[in-house]
């Protein structure tokens, strides 16, 4: 099977925290390295999380600390999955999740902590104040496979040339999605830019491509010979492209 149908079938197959929890396991196995032992948080830390904050933190919230808490390749290369003893509450949301530069938070409403698998909203931090909160994806286990995903095209080692980012044109976008395949992954809103177009995922010839609402394309491969070949294709000012 090849790379582009392993990953759509895989993800085809999410449909709650469970299959999201094996769909991340499959993941860091086939595109960076193997979740092992000692990657997760202890449940000690959990305990001790809902105790300090006064309240039960939802399964599959408690089930994404357990699996890859500490594998920051796959939680906080660019945004922060907060360690559990930085939950924190901001209104009545329960943040877990901070943009690289403290300009968005996500996290779920506390309203819907029981459930097992509840909603994720987000809200943009301005200079100028707090923008209302706002739905991000209907169920924490996708939030979870965004994170993995997204954090995964700013994985790679200092000397690994197999991610790369640039501004989207409108050329490159029809390329995009003439050439490639949608992954089977609800759209959602870019936090920068919620009122504009979603964010949306492709893959395909070994990749994984991020459009981040028809303004900026991110891309990871499998090995470096196929991102130089992506990026001859669609050349531009490329991030991280060689000299």
């Amino acid at each position: 099977m090849s790379a582009k149908h392993a990953i759509i079938q895989a993800m085809a197959l999410i449909d709650g925290a469970e299959s999201a929890s094996r769909f991340i396991e499959w993941f860091a196995e086939h595109w960076l390295s193997p979740l092992e032992e000692g990657d997760g948080c202890a449940a000690e830390e959990l305990t001790a999380a809902e105790h300090r904050l006064g309240l039960r933190l939802p399964t599959m919230l408690t089930s994404c600390y357990r699996l890859l808490g500490r594998r920051s390749d796959l939680t906080s290369r660019q945004d922060r999955l907060l360690r559990p003893d930085q939950l924190r509450l901001d209104e009545d949301v329960l943040v877990f999740r901070v943009e690289n530069q403290h300009c968005a938070i996500w996290g779920v409403r506390v309203s819907q902590l029981a459930q097992p698998d509840p909603p994720v909203v987000f809200r943009e931090l301005t200079r100028d104040g707090r923008t209302p909160w706002q739905p991000f994806l209907e169920r924490l286990s996708l939030a979870a496979v965004e994170m993995v995903l997204s954090e995964a095209l700013l994985s790679a080692e200092p000397d690994d040339d197999v991610s790369d980012n640039r501004e989207l044109d409108e050329k490159t976008l029809e390329g995009v999605e003439e050439r490639f395949e949608r992954l089977p992954f609800p759209d959602y809103p870019l936090w920068a830019d919620p009122d504009g177009p979603p964010v949306r995922w492709f893959t395909g010839s070994g990749l994984i491509l991020r459009d981040d609402s028809r303004q900026w394309l991110w891309v990871r491969s499998r090995t470096t010979a196929q991102l130089d070949t992506f990026r001859a294709a669609f050349p531009g000012d490329w991030i991280m492209q060689p000299d």
